[in-house]
């Protein structure tokens, strides 16, 4: 006799009963009812497993596959692991299935690539893939929903590589539930990497996002996949950022950076220059951070206004930052060098569409309020990393040496950072190392908020 179980759809917790709120995660109008058959395999004893000694297991690395898009490959580490699944997820229009069709025309050179798209027909495809030149013969396309047609279909072309656009719009036959629910998304995600192990192709699927950005459907499913990639961008900005916020054969937190054009998605080495391409020169609440994303050096621009407020409490709003953060880094600022930033508004932003999650941006964003509120700007040619504590002292920061090299090869002269690094830079004798590729920065350590604000608003 089959049984009703209702399942929330954000995070797959399980009750007895409908709720308006699951109690787990807390999400509003998110339970649906599941029938649930009865499985004759319940109850059936296992038969124990052939095991291996973890010496006798080969160590050699299984090629990688290079899709030719040199920022996809540094964000998925190298290449394409034969045999790995991944999932890219994003906003729609951020351009997610444009980079997939470009990186399976690429590959369709070592062999068949099949595109297996459950929200476009055939022809939508092939149209794209004549606006940005992503044509092959090997590259095979399929509109398709079910999953055992897929299984069935990628075990008689044995691909290379197999996209699945997108793994919401998936559908097994023996699932009673709705495309898109948790039990259709879980159990197809699961069926498709079982393959892709069994196989020794690469699997990549494409995976919807909720209204908050996160990926839609149960959380095990970023669990059970090798790679979860991001796409972040803003509309009105023409570039896009793809970060790999998980990893199994490559470091996380990886990012690459597209600029989206006619042709598609292209590649930007020189990040850098892209953010800080349109800066104002000697304008107050502007600073030139030196960050790391991943292994990855960038130079952005952070951008403060402080105004008078209207309101009984004053606002603290960002963009590209976390604003608890900021409001915390606010505190620090009032109460450790006695800015009354209490009847005052404060508005950080990013510029150029960045986010930026590490602490090393907190010197940048005390500095840009302070420029902005004394209405002083800072040199032109300054760059500067740092955390800062809650009693004001400048904390180290990792990668000191990467940071001072991409400032110094943009021809910033000055580099204000924490005393620590300041050591470890003169240690690693980089001024020496700097001379004969670029401009050696003067650097200024730091040890406390004060002297840094003195340093930099002299």
């Amino acid at each position: 006799m089959a049984k009703s179980l209702f399942v929330c759809q954000s995070c797959a917790a399980e009750h007895r009963k409908w709720a308006g709120q699951c109690p787990d995660c807390n999400d509003w109008n998110c339970i649906s009812e599941q029938v649930i058959e009865n499985n004759p395999r319940i109850g059936k004893k296992g038969r124990a497993l052939n095991t291996i000694s973890i010496t006798d297991i080969s160590t050699q690395e299984n090629p990688r596959r290079s899709t030719d898009i040199e920022e996809l490959d540094r964000v998925l580490g190298g290449g394409i692991v034969p045999g790995s699944a991944i999932l890219i997820g994003g906003d729609p229009g951020i351009g997610k299935s444009t980079i997939l069709l470009q990186a399976a025309a690429k590959l369709s050179a070592q062999g068949t690539v099949l595109y297996i798209t459950g929200e476009e027909s055939t022809q939508q495809v092939r149209l794209r893939g004549e606006r940005i030149k992503a044509l092959h013969p090997k590259l095979q396309l399929v509109s398709a929903c079910e999953l055992e047609s897929m299984l069935a279909t990628i075990t008689k072309l044995k691909p290379i590589a197999v996209i699945v656009d997108s793994i919401q719009t998936t559908v097994s036959n023996l699932l009673s539930s709705a495309p898109g629910t948790v039990s259709q998304v879980r159990d197809c995600a699961s069926a498709l990497i079982q393959d892709c192990k069994k196989q020794g192709h690469a699997l990549i699927l494409v995976g919807h996002v909720t209204k908050d950005g996160a990926l839609a459907g149960p959380r095990v499913l970023e669990h059970m996949v090798d790679a979860v990639l991001y796409f972040e961008g803003d509309r009105g900005h023409a570039h896009r950022i793809l970060r790999a916020v998980k990893n199994r054969f490559g470091p996380a937190g990886e990012i690459g950076v597209f600029e989206m054009s006619d042709a598609g998605l292209i590649g930007i080495r020189d990040a850098s220059r892209l953010f800080l391409s349109e800066r104002a020169v000697d304008t107050p609440g502007s600073v030139v951070l030196a960050c790391m994303e991943g292994t990855r050096p960038l130079l952005v621009e952070v951008q403060a206004l402080v105004a008078p407020t209207v309101y009984a409490t004053p606002k603290r709003s960002s963009v590209g930052l976390d604003v608890n953060r900021i409001a915390m880094l606010t505190a620090v600022l009032e109460r450790r060098i006695g800015i009354p930033l209490s009847g005052h508004d404060v508005y950080v932003n990013v510029a150029g569409g960045a986010k930026i999650s590490e602490p090393a941006a907190d010197l940048a964003v005390l500095l840009a309020i302070l420029s902005a509120y004394q209405e002083k700007p800072l040199p032109y040619n300054m760059a500067v990393f740092g955390e800062v504590g809650l009693t004001g002292e400048i904390r180290p920061v990792g990668n000191p040496e990467n940071r001072t090299k991409e400032a110094a090869n943009l021809g910033f002269t000055q580099m204000l950072m924490p005393h620590e690094n300041h050591t470890r830079v003169q240690e690693a004798n980089l001024a020496a190392t700097l001379r004969d590729t670029a401009t050696a920065p003067d650097f200024i350590p730091v040890k406390h908020l004060s002297g840094a604000a003195q340093m930099a608003l002299h």
